[in-house]
């Protein structure tokens, strides 16, 4: 990939990606894979760190693995992280390892706060001891705020909080990313360490090539491909849905303004849709239906449910002010789009890192960069 003619035409501030070395941890995800892809296509130099994919994922069906330097450990594993980190000399890291699941972290809550809150201590720690410049994004969550459940989108400077086990750790990732950027990466003070610290705060990511369980997208997906009913538990829950492309554009743009002027973009941003653009799970999955072209749901009584959030809104206008990033596709658009590339997979021998630099091609269109 590194010498390969780039099959779509980047906006001119993605052309500062290439030849950088950049580090990402948690590439074999779901959204990992689309950074990492997309990376490589940039001419960055780029490697990942994670745990080992999934048989099924987007990082296999990319072939990834013998496309870039692949780390397969822990975040957890302080001493590994950062032997690997100050061995690569990065000029940024993007950092998406997490436990990302609501649910899964009801299961495995201990494994969630130490994967979310500490995996992240090891990294910002990592980078004390890495003597060059370096940026770095931290991806956390929109679910970081105190949800009231009213219809507010929330800004980045509003309350932290966290019912569920996982929406609580990345809420106190939130945390120790401001005790870091305070205590030893203080933009004040750059010149003396060399440190950019941004975090990333997304909405609900749909795209093609995710697999996870108990995530709307592949629940929908496993159904229709094989004819079965769609079983939704939240109907009126309403999400902000966007496009995989949507956030990851963002964190490229930050990435690069950050790398342009520490000082000024070591902070928080949402990245997230128009709070008119939000869509409850019901719909969502008419949507779904309607553009696969048949299938049917229905809605299923919970006992004994686990709390999730009903309504959730991010206000982005930080983001859109700051660094010239809005939301380019509706939560309609971001549904076509997706079912579009799970079709093409469905397809005999498909070529999936066209499928996805067809999407990332079309997506960059317009764009004023």
């Amino acid at each position: 990939m590194k010498n390969s003619k780039q099959p779509f035409s980047s906006p001119t501030i993605l052309k500062d990606f290439r030849n950088k070395k950049v580090f990402i941890t948690g590439h074999t995800g779901f959204k990992g894979s689309w950074l990492s892809l997309w990376l490589m296509v940039l001419g960055a130099k780029v490697k990942g760190y994670s745990l080992p994919p999934k048989k099924k994922s987007l990082y296999n069906q990319l072939k990834i693995q013998s496309k870039i330097e692949s780390v397969y450990s822990d975040i957890r594993n302080y001493e590994k992280l950062k032997a690997e980190i100050i061995k690569f000399q990065p000029d940024f890291i993007f950092h998406l390892a997490a436990q990302p699941l609501v649910r899964e972290s009801y299961q495995t809550p201990l494994e969630t706060f130490e994967t979310n809150i500490l995996g992240t201590a090891h990294l910002l720690e990592s980078l004390k001891f890495l003597k060059k410049k370096c940026v770095m994004v931290i991806i956390t969550t929109d679910k970081v705020y105190e949800n009231l459940e009213i219809d507010y989108a929330y800004k980045e400077s509003d309350k932290l909080g966290g019912y569920d086990p996982y929406s609580a750790s990345k809420a106190a990732a939130e945390i120790v990313i401001e005790s870091y950027r305070s205590s030893f990466f203080n933009p004040e003070k750059f010149e003396l360490h060399k440190k950019g610290i941004a975090s990333a705060r997304a909405g609900n990511v749909i795209g093609g090539g995710d697999y996870a369980k108990d995530r709307i997208f592949p629940d929908i997906f496993r159904a229709l491909s094989k004819s079965k009913t769609i079983e939704i538990r939240n109907p009126k829950a309403i999400r902000p849905w966007q496009h995989v492309l949507e956030p990851l554009w963002g964190y490229l743009v930050l990435g690069i303004r950050l790398f342009e002027n520490p000082q000024n973009f070591s902070t928080s941003f949402n990245f997230g849709p128009a709070p008119e653009d939000v869509i409850p799970v019901e719909t969502f999955c008419k949507k779904a239906i309607s553009y696969w072209g048949k299938g049917d749901y229905k809605i299923i009584d919970q006992k004994n449910p686990l709390h999730e959030a009903g309504l959730l809104k991010l206000n982005n206008q930080k983001a859109r002010m700051l660094l010239g990033w809005k939301p380019k596709w509706n939560s309609h658009t971001a549904i076509e789009k997706t079912i579009y590339w799970y079709k093409k997979s469905l397809k005999r021998n498909p070529d999936f890192v066209a499928i996805c630099t067809e999407e990332i091609n079309e997506y960059l269109k317009g764009n004023n960069f």
